[in-house]
C-alpha cells in the first residue's frame, strides 16, 4: 500500500476520484469493476474515507468514488433522502434523522471505524495557556457567554488579550459533541464565533491568529502540528493532552469519541459499493494511524467486521 493518503486532511471539500466510470454500471470496458460509490458527511472522517478512495481507485480505475464534507447533520439529510451510498458521521445517527430514514425507506448499518480525540487547540505563539478545564470550556462556549479576552476566563489567571473563537459549525457532528460534553446540552453555543463545517478552515483561522481558541478532530491536529499547539483538557481527573494512548484508553475524556460510517441498504445493489465496504474494513486498521486518527482494538474491528457480513446477508 503506498502513501498516496498523505496530505489528505489538507485536500479540502468533495473530490471525486478516477472518473472514467459512468452511471452506476458495473461492468466496464474492460470486464472489470465500475459505476460510482457516492459519500458524504463529516469532515472528521473524510480523511479516513478518501483515504480509503484513493487506495480503491488505484485497483479499481474504473470506479468513480465521491466523498463529500457538507457535515454529520447535512450528510444525513442526504442520506436519509436516498442521494448516497456512505454517510461520514462523528456521532451516531440521531433520532430525528432515524425518523427521516424511516419516512424514506432507507435501511442502513452503522460501523464504527475509528476512534478520535476532539482537540483543543491555539496558535503556538500562545505562551499562557497549557490546559482548560470542562467548566472553563463551558464558560467560554455556552450561550449568552460574553468571554472575550484571555483574562475573563474563569481562575485561569491569564494575561489580557483579545481572545477569537474557531469552532464547528452546526451541520456538524463535532459541534454536536462538544456541545453535548462541554455545555451539556446538545446544540447549546454561542454563535459569535468563526464557525465551518470544514476542519481545514478551522485550522487556518487558528494558525493565522495568535489570539485564536478552537476545536476540531485529532487528525486535523496531527497533521498540522507545526501551525498548532494543543492544550489538555481537565475533566476532572486532572490535565490530559490528546494522544493515541489516551484517546484509545479513554483517559482523554470527555472530547474521546468513536467515528462512524453509514452504509444504505439499496447500496448493496451496487456491486462497486459492495466491494468498497469491503475494502474500506479491510486496509482501514492500517489507514486510520495513518492520517492522523487512532484504531479501533482489535474486538471492535471484529464486531464492525461481523455487522457488514450481517447486514450484506439479511438484505
Amino acid at each position: 500500500m503506498g502513501r498516496r493518503w498523505s496530505g489528505l486532511v489538507a485536500a479540502g471539500a468533495a473530490l471525486a476520484l478516477a472518473a472514467a466510470a459512468c452511471g452506476n454500471t458495473t461492468e466496464g470496458s474492460g470486464g472489470g469493476l465500475s459505476g460510482k460509490v457516492v459519500g458524504d458527511g463529516s469532515s472528521t472522517v473524510f480523511p479516513i474515507t478518501q483515504a480509503v478512495a484513493e487506495e480503491f481507485t488505484a485497483e479499481n480505475p474504473n470506479v468513480e468514488v465521491s466523498v463529500g464534507i457538507s457535515g454529520t447533520g447535512g450528510g444525513f439529510e442526504k442520506f436519509c433522502a436516498g442521494e448516497t451510498d456512505l454517510q461520514d458521521a462523528s456521532r451516531p445517527i440521531e433520532q430525528e434523522e432515524i425518523d427521516a430514514c424511516e419516512r424514506n425507506g432507507v435501511r442502513y448499518v452503522e460501523l464504527k471505524v475509528a476512534l478520535d480525540g476532539l482537540s483543543v487547540v491555539v496558535n503556538p505563539s500562545n505562551d499562557w495557556a497549557e490546559c482548560l478545564t470542562v467548566d472553563q470550556l463551558k464558560a467560554i462556549w455556552e450561550p449568552g457567554s460574553r468571554i472575550d479576552d484571555w483574562s475573563e476566563i474563569p481562575g485561569a489567571g491569564f494575561p489580557s488579550r483579545p481572545l477569537t473563537l474557531y469552532g464547528a459549525g452546526t451541520d456538524s457532528g463535532t459541534f454536536d459533541y462538544f456541545t453535548d460534553v462541554i455545555v451539556g446540552e446538545e446544540g447549546a453555543s454561542r454563535s459569535d464565533y468563526t464557525a465551518s463545517e470544514d476542519d481545514n478552515v478551522l485550522v487556518q483561522g487558528v494558525a493565522g491568529d495568535e489570539n485564536a481558541l478552537g476545536y476540531f478532530g485529532y487528525a486535523y491536529y496531527e497533521q498540522n502540528r507545526d501551525k498548532l499547539k494543543v492544550l489538555g483538557v481537565d475533566g476532572g481527573a486532572g490535565c490530559v493532552a490528546p494522544s493515541r494512548e489516551t484517546i484509545q484508553s479513554g483517559a482523554y475524556a470527555p472530547l474521546s469519541r468513536p467515528l462512524f460510517v453509514y452504509v444504505s441498504e439499496a447500496a448493496l445493489a451496487k456491486p462497486q459499493v459492495v466491494e468498497f465496504v469491503d475494502f474500506y474494513l479491510e486496509v482501514a486498521p492500517q489507514l486510520v494511524p495513518q492520517v492522523g486518527y487512532v484504531n479501533l482494538h482489535e474486538a471492535d474491528w471484529e464486531a464492525t467486521r461481523q455487522a457488514w457480513a450481517d447486514f450484506k446477508a439479511g438484505a
